[in-house]
């Protein structure tokens, strides 16, 4: 595997971070970008004329992760070529929010499955039901497989993201899945670094991902009344106060995200499901937690890449949790730097969230929120 890795900024263009692939053609370049950056068709282009015969796996960030960096407004391509494995690719268009669990299960579908060892799936952001779609996903993926990926972002906006897919094509409402073949050993990690604080509540009202009660109060006004100062930066603060929900059925809580609020009938929207009768806490976190759950994070993924040093790193990490470290936010890609070794190309996004196993030793492909999730490559004789 040998990689090639690109930035763009308006003020500085495009600058090199890893040098070329000489005498090499990627077969796949990975690009993500600030939304207004990345459907310019200029720059669309750029990338076209550079890897004419590469295929693009890409979407709009809030926030865009290099080798040892951090940045906003730019875009950063990494190209990939592959020396003793394959790739496919299935696009797939999203009709609506109740139809995430089909998609996922056709996206998958549309993937050759003999020698398929791993599927990378990004999707739009805003209008899926993250954990349906990983449920669908995960009863299409034949025995052994597994899935990670991420939603795509939009900085703190929380307006329209954007999918980029085979042939540099922008796309609002869709899913796009890479599926690797033959030679490649991958190992995922997750982990968080949120703790949780406050009394428990009973969600007593709720339909797929959308709350309307809480302890049998409305969900929106029981939630501003512990938002105090960040009640007025809402759905962007309630980044900063997820929210860890046991559900039934589930050996650990799992964190959800607000996506949008409804004033009218008080109503939360939320990445993923959560069922009525679940249990729910507020979550908040610092940035020494967040750190540390990075480099649990990276831990994990090394440890399923079976004692394998990584050719390729992909960070998909939340925007709250970016949101919370402000201008510390390098510190957690340093922290998967100091795991791996400064020398693996890393690349990655800052997204609505976040697609990996469950846990530690588990296959199933689940969605997460507030999380650091790490995919490692690496291609094996």
């Amino acid at each position: 595997m040998k990689i090639e890795q690109r930035l763009y900024t308006p003020n500085n263009g495009w600058q090199t971070i890893i040098p070329s692939i000489q005498n090499h053609s990627p077969q796949m370049v990975l690009v993500f970008g600030n939304r207004s950056l990345i459907t310019n068709p200029q720059h669309i282009a750029e990338i076209a004329d550079e890897y004419p015969s590469a295929i693009l796996a890409g979407c709009s960030t809030s926030g865009e992760i290099g080798q040892g960096f951090v940045k906003d407004q730019s875009i950063i391509t990494t190209a990939v070529f592959f020396e003793r494995s394959t790739i496919q690719t299935a696009f797939i268009e999203l009709e609506s929010a109740q139809k995430s669990f089909e998609a996922g299960e056709a996206l998958i579908q549309q993937l050759e499955k003999k020698d398929l060892r791993h599927v990378l799936v990004l999707s739009e952001g805003l209008l899926v039901n993250g954990s349906q779609l990983t449920a669908g996903i995960q009863n299409a993926l034949p025995k052994g497989v597994t899935a990670s990926g991420g939603l795509a972002g939009d900085d703190d906006f929380f307006q329209e993201t954007i999918l980029l897919n085979t042939r540099f094509t922008a796309a609002g409402r869709g899913l796009y899945a890479i599926g690797f073949y033959g030679n490649i050993q991958v190992g995922c990690g997750s982990f968080g670094g949120w703790d949780i604080f406050g009394v428990e509540r009973t969600i007593t009202k709720s339909k797929d991902n959308i709350i309307y009660e809480i302890d049998h109060q409305p969900a929106l006004t029981l939630y501003k009344s512990f938002l105090g100062e960040f009640i007025h930066q809402l759905p962007a603060s309630a980044l900063l106060f997820p929210l860890s929900v046991q559900i039934e059925g589930y050996d650990e809580p799992v964190v959800r995200t607000i996506l949008s609020i409804n004033d009218h009938d008080q109503s939360m929207v939320f990445a993923g499901d959560i069922p009525e009768g679940s249990r729910a806490k507020l979550m908040k976190s610092n940035v020494e937690r967040l750190v540390n759950g990075a480099s649990i994070a990276t831990q994990r993924a090394l440890q399923n890449l079976e004692g394998l040093q990584p050719e390729l790193a992909l960070l998909v990490s939340c925007v709250g949790r970016k949101l919370v470290m402000k201008q510390w936010v390098e510190d957690e890609v340093e922290a998967v730097q100091e795991v791996i070794g400064k020398r693996v190309p890393i690349t990655g996004f800052y997204s609505y969230g976040e697609i990996a196993s469950f846990g530690q030793g588990s296959n199933t492909c689940s969605l997460h929120n507030q999380t650091m999730t790490i995919t490692l490559f690496r291609e094996i004789n």
